[in-house]
C-alpha cells in the first residue's frame, strides 16, 4: 500500500470536482462531500470521544483546547522540557505562564516532578505523549484530581496510540492532534481537538471559527457569545486526512513488525537501554530510542549515523529554543506578557534548568522507524516499508558501530 497515493489523489479531485473547497457548503446539493464533517465524525469514533473538531494544525488544536478550558492570564500550566516548541508557545500565546518539568526513562513527563512544580498558581498539566509514546497517564491523571488540576494531552506525536486499550487524548480534558507532515497519518498540516464534553466542544468551535456555533449555515447574527478567530480546516485537507485515516492500522501494524525487528537485532548489546515503553501494544513505533552509556559514546555513535544525540534535535528540546530562552523571562511585574494577573514567584527559563532531562537527552539516539525527521533526530533508520532483509542490513550495521562506540 502507497502511504500517499491513489486513494488521497481521488478524495483530492473529488472535492476539486465539486465546486466545494470551504469547509461549509449547502447540505442540500449532492456535490458538497462535507469533507471536514465527515473526518470530524470518523475521527471521533476512532479515538472514543463524543466530539472532534477539525482545525488548521496542531498549534491551533493546542491554543483552541488550552483557550476552551479558560487558561489564561495568571495560570501555571506544567509542560515537559522535551516536546516541541508549539506545546511552550500555545500556553504563551494564551497569557499563561509555562513551568517546565522532567522527563524520566519514558521521555514524558516525569510524575515526581510534576508534584515539586505545582503552586498554587498551577491551573493546568499538558502531558505530551512524546515520539508516539503514551506517557504515566495513571499517575498524572491522580495528581490532577487530588489538586483540581486540568489534564491536557498533547497527542501531536501520537495519532493512533493508545494506553490499556483506551486513546490517548481521551483521559484528559481535551486532546489535540497533528496531521503534519512527520505525523502518523499526514496531511501536510492540520489538527484535531477531542473532547467528551459537549460545552468544550461547543466553546472550542467557537474559538476555531470567529465565535460562531457548531456547524453555522450562514453568517449568524446575535447569536455569539465567544470571541474567536480563523483555524478552520479546508475540504482539500480533510479529503486528504481521510483518505490517510483509513490507512492507519496498516501504517501502525508496520511500524511495530519493524520495530519489534530491529530491536531484536540491538537487543544484544547489553550496554544501551532501551526507552521505557509503559505500554509495548498502544505505543505507535515510529520511532526506536535508547540511552548510551555515557555522552561521550552517545556524540561519537551520532557522529558515525551522521545525524544527532537528541540533545541537538532543534526546537523539540528546551535548551534549543533559543527565542524562548532569551525573551521569556517571568518576574515580578508578571508572566511573559506582563499580565498583573500572575501573583506566582518569578521564574526565568535558562539552559541546564532540567539537569535529569539533559542527562537522558544528552545520551539518547533516535531510529527512524517510520518517522524520519532530522528536527527529531532521527536522520538515521529505516522505513515503514523496509523488507526484512533491508532491516536486517540495517541493524547488523548499527549493531557494529554501537559497539565500536562502547
Amino acid at each position: 500500500m502507497d502511504l500517499i497515493g491513489k486513494e488521497e489523489k481521488e478524495a483530492l479531485l473529488e472535492v476539486i470536482e465539486s465546486g466545494y473547497l470551504y469547509r461549509y457548503g449547502d447540505y442540500s446539493d449532492p456535490n458538497f462531500k462535507a469533507k471536514v464533517w465527515n473526518l470530524e465524525q470518523q475521527v471521533a469514533s476512532y479515538i472514543g470521544v463524543n466530539f472532534a473538531l477539525a482545525v488548521n494544525s496542531g498549534t491551533t488544536a493546542l491554543l483552541t483546547a488550552l483557550w476552551a478550558l479558560k487558561i489564561g492570564p495568571g495560570d501555571e500550566v506544567i509542560v515537559p522540557g522535551y516536546t516541541f516548541i508549539a506545546s511552550i508557545t500555545a500556553i504563551i500565546f494564551a497569557r499563561a505562564v509555562p513551568i517546565l518539568a522532567e522527563v524520566d526513562e519514558t521521555l514524558t513527563l516525569n510524575p515526581a516532578d510534576i508534584k515539586r512544580k505545582i503552586t498554587p498558581q498551577t491551573k493546568a498539566i499538558m502531558l505530551v505523549h512524546m515520539l508516539g509514546n503514551p506517557g504515566h497517564i495513571d499517575e498524572i491523571m491522580k495528581i490532577a484530581e487530588d489538586n483540581n488540576l486540568i489534564l491536557i494531552e498533547d497527542c501531536a506525536q501520537a495519532f493512533g496510540a493508545s494506553f490499556r486499550g483506551k486513546s490517548v487524548g481521551t483521559y484528559g480534558q481535551m486532546g489535540a492532534f497533528s496531521l503534519n507532515v512527520y505525523k502518523t497519518i499526514t496531511a501536510g498540516d492540520g489538527g484535531m481537538v477531542v473532547t467528551n464534553d459537549k460545552n468544550l466542544y461547543k466553546r472550542a468551535f467557537a474559538i476555531h471559527d470567529q465565535g460562531h456555533l457548531p456547524l453555522r449555515q450562514g453568517v449568524e447574527q446575535g447569536k455569539r457569545t465567544v470571541l474567536g478567530l480563523n483555524f478552520r480546516m479546508n475540504e482539500l485537507t480533510a479529503a486528504v486526512a481521510g483518505a490517510q485515516l483509513k490507512k492507519i492500522d496498516f501504517i501502525k501494524n508496520k511500524l511495530h513488525s519493524n520495530k519489534k525487528h530491529l530491536k531484536n537485532i540491538l537487543s544484544d548489546v547489553e550496554d544501551i537501554k532501551f526507552r521505557q515503553i509503559l505500554d509495548e501494544n498502544g505505543e505507535l513505533g515510529t520511532l526506536l530510542t535508547f540511552f548510551m552509556p555515557n555522552v561521550n559514546s552517545a556524540n561519537n555513535l551520532a557522529k558515525k549515523l551522521n545525524c544527532t544525540t537528541i540533545a541537538k534535535s532543534g526546537w523539540h528540546v528546551y535548551n534549543n529554543m533559543e527565542h524562548f530562552l532569551n525573551q521569556m523571562t517571568v518576574t515580578d511585574e508578571g508572566c511573559p506578557f506582563k499580565c498583573p494577573l500572575y501573583k506566582g514567584n518569578p521564574v526565568k527559563y535558562s539552559k541546564g534548568m532540567l539537569p535529569q532531562t539533559d542527562d537522558l537527552l544528552e545520551r539518547a539516539i533516535n531510529i527512524s522507524i517510520g518517522v524520519s525527521d532530522v528536527g527529531l533526530g532521527s536522520a538515521y533508520g529505516i522505513r515503514i516499508n523496509s523488507s526484512k532483509e533491508e532491516i536486517e542490513t540495517k541493524g547488523q550495521s548499527l549493531l557494529k558501530m554501537i559497539r565500536e562506540c562502547i
